[in-house]
Protein backbone atom coordinates (compact mmCIF):
# COMPACT_ATOMS: atom_id res chain seq x y z
CA UNK A 1 0.00 0.00 0.00
CA UNK A 2 0.84 3.62 -0.32
CA UNK A 3 1.74 6.01 2.24
CA UNK A 4 -1.11 8.03 1.32
CA UNK A 5 -3.26 5.49 1.44
CA UNK A 6 -1.95 3.99 4.73
CA UNK A 7 -2.09 7.76 6.26
CA UNK A 8 -5.43 8.08 4.97
CA UNK A 9 -6.58 5.12 6.77
CA UNK A 10 -5.06 5.78 10.09
CA UNK A 11 -6.57 9.58 9.74
CA UNK A 12 -9.98 8.17 8.99
CA UNK A 13 -9.80 6.07 11.83
CA UNK A 14 -8.80 8.61 14.74
CA UNK A 15 -9.95 12.06 13.24
CA UNK A 16 -13.45 11.76 14.75
CA UNK A 17 -11.65 11.04 18.26
CA UNK A 18 -8.84 13.89 17.84
CA UNK A 19 -8.98 17.38 19.05
CA UNK A 20 -7.78 20.40 16.88
CA UNK A 21 -4.32 20.18 18.72
CA UNK A 22 -3.87 16.18 18.80
CA UNK A 23 -4.84 16.41 15.05
CA UNK A 24 -2.10 19.07 14.38
CA UNK A 25 0.59 16.80 16.33
CA UNK A 26 -0.47 14.05 14.84
CA UNK A 27 -0.17 15.02 11.70
CA UNK A 28 3.10 16.28 12.65
CA UNK A 29 4.39 13.40 14.40
CA UNK A 30 3.29 11.04 10.56
CA UNK A 31 5.37 14.13 8.64
CA UNK A 32 8.22 13.66 10.76
CA UNK A 33 8.84 9.84 10.30
CA UNK A 34 8.40 10.22 6.47
CA UNK A 35 11.17 12.40 6.57
CA UNK A 36 11.83 15.12 3.61
CA UNK A 37 8.60 15.26 1.91
CA UNK A 38 6.16 13.88 4.48
CA UNK A 39 4.57 17.46 4.93
CA UNK A 40 3.15 17.04 1.41
CA UNK A 41 2.37 13.74 1.62
CA UNK A 42 0.17 13.98 4.69
CA UNK A 43 -1.36 16.78 3.75
CA UNK A 44 -2.83 15.01 0.35
CA UNK A 45 -3.53 12.21 2.59
CA UNK A 46 -5.36 14.02 5.61
CA UNK A 47 -6.35 17.71 3.74
CA UNK A 48 -4.70 19.53 6.43
CA UNK A 49 -3.08 22.31 5.55
CA UNK A 50 0.58 22.25 5.13
CA UNK A 51 1.40 25.39 7.26
CA UNK A 52 -1.17 23.63 9.74
CA UNK A 53 1.37 20.67 9.74
CA UNK A 54 4.73 22.54 10.13
CA UNK A 55 3.03 24.35 13.33
CA UNK A 56 2.47 21.14 14.23
CA UNK A 57 6.27 20.43 13.48
CA UNK A 58 7.52 23.51 15.59
CA UNK A 59 5.34 22.47 19.10
CA UNK A 60 6.95 19.26 18.69
CA UNK A 61 10.20 20.33 18.65
CA UNK A 62 9.07 22.98 21.50
CA UNK A 63 7.35 21.49 24.32
CA UNK A 64 7.99 18.00 25.88
CA UNK A 65 5.67 14.89 25.09
CA UNK A 66 5.13 14.85 28.66
CA UNK A 67 2.57 17.90 27.82
CA UNK A 68 -0.77 17.17 28.55
CA UNK A 69 -3.03 19.13 27.20
CA UNK A 70 -5.83 21.30 29.63
CA UNK A 71 -9.20 19.41 30.04
CA UNK A 72 -11.59 20.53 27.01
CA UNK A 73 -10.77 23.89 26.41
CA UNK A 74 -8.11 23.49 23.42
CA UNK A 75 -8.21 27.83 22.83
CA UNK A 76 -8.10 30.70 24.91
CA UNK A 77 -11.59 31.97 25.84
CA UNK A 78 -12.24 35.56 24.26
CA UNK A 79 -10.19 34.88 20.89
CA UNK A 80 -11.88 35.04 17.48
CA UNK A 81 -13.30 37.15 15.49
CA UNK A 82 -15.66 40.28 17.82
CA UNK A 83 -19.25 40.38 16.23
CA UNK A 84 -19.74 42.79 14.05
CA UNK A 85 -22.64 44.39 16.08
CA UNK A 86 -19.60 45.04 19.08
CA UNK A 87 -17.22 46.43 16.80
CA UNK A 88 -20.10 48.76 14.98
CA UNK A 89 -22.42 49.74 17.39
CA UNK A 90 -24.59 52.24 15.51
CA UNK A 91 -25.00 49.05 12.64
CA UNK A 92 -27.94 47.74 14.19
CA UNK A 93 -29.71 51.21 14.75
CA UNK A 94 -29.10 52.00 11.13
CA UNK A 95 -29.90 48.62 9.76
CA UNK A 96 -33.22 49.07 11.43
CA UNK A 97 -34.39 52.41 9.97
CA UNK A 98 -33.15 51.49 6.79
CA UNK A 99 -35.89 48.83 6.84
CA UNK A 100 -38.43 50.37 9.56
CA UNK A 101 -40.35 51.50 6.69
CA UNK A 102 -39.81 48.54 3.67
CA UNK A 103 -41.15 46.05 6.50
CA UNK A 104 -44.22 44.00 5.73
CA UNK A 105 -45.93 41.25 7.75
CA UNK A 106 -47.06 41.19 11.20
CA UNK A 107 -44.78 42.75 13.85
CA UNK A 108 -45.79 40.54 16.24
CA UNK A 109 -45.23 37.52 14.80
CA UNK A 110 -41.73 36.09 12.92
CA UNK A 111 -43.31 36.53 9.68
CA UNK A 112 -41.78 40.06 8.63
CA UNK A 113 -40.03 40.96 5.64
CA UNK A 114 -38.41 43.52 3.90
CA UNK A 115 -38.75 44.87 0.64
CA UNK A 116 -34.97 45.91 0.08
CA UNK A 117 -32.41 43.45 -1.08
CA UNK A 118 -29.78 42.81 0.99
CA UNK A 119 -27.44 44.06 -1.52
CA UNK A 120 -28.94 47.16 -1.53
CA UNK A 121 -29.31 47.34 2.35
CA UNK A 122 -25.69 46.66 2.28
CA UNK A 123 -24.43 49.57 -0.14
CA UNK A 124 -26.88 51.68 1.57
CA UNK A 125 -25.15 50.87 5.06
CA UNK A 126 -21.69 51.68 2.99
CA UNK A 127 -23.04 54.84 1.92
CA UNK A 128 -23.21 55.19 5.77
CA UNK A 129 -19.51 54.61 6.68
CA UNK A 130 -20.13 51.03 7.70
CA UNK A 131 -18.27 48.27 6.78
CA UNK A 132 -20.54 45.24 5.45
CA UNK A 133 -20.80 42.89 3.23
CA UNK A 134 -24.49 41.83 1.84
CA UNK A 135 -23.98 38.40 3.87
CA UNK A 136 -23.50 40.20 6.84
CA UNK A 137 -26.81 42.07 6.06
CA UNK A 138 -28.43 38.45 5.64
CA UNK A 139 -27.12 37.54 8.64
CA UNK A 140 -28.45 40.64 10.97
CA UNK A 141 -31.76 40.33 9.27
CA UNK A 142 -32.12 36.77 9.90
CA UNK A 143 -30.76 37.48 13.55
CA UNK A 144 -34.14 40.49 13.98
CA UNK A 145 -36.33 37.75 12.80
CA UNK A 146 -36.84 38.35 9.19
CA UNK A 147 -37.81 36.48 6.65
CA UNK A 148 -35.41 36.85 3.36
CA UNK A 149 -38.08 35.08 1.39
CA UNK A 150 -41.48 37.56 1.19
CA UNK A 151 -44.71 36.49 1.11
CA UNK A 152 -45.90 35.36 -2.01
CA UNK A 153 -49.31 36.77 -1.76
CA UNK A 154 -47.68 40.46 -2.26
CA UNK A 155 -45.57 39.22 -5.40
Amino acid sequence: MHNVDLIKQKFDALSPLMDERLRRRWAATEARVLGWGGITVVAAATGISRGTIAAGLRELERSPPEEVPPPRRIRRSGGGRKPTTYQDPTLLRDLERLIDPLTRGDPQSSLRWTCKSTSKLANDLQAKGHRIKERTVARLLKELDYSLQGNRKTR
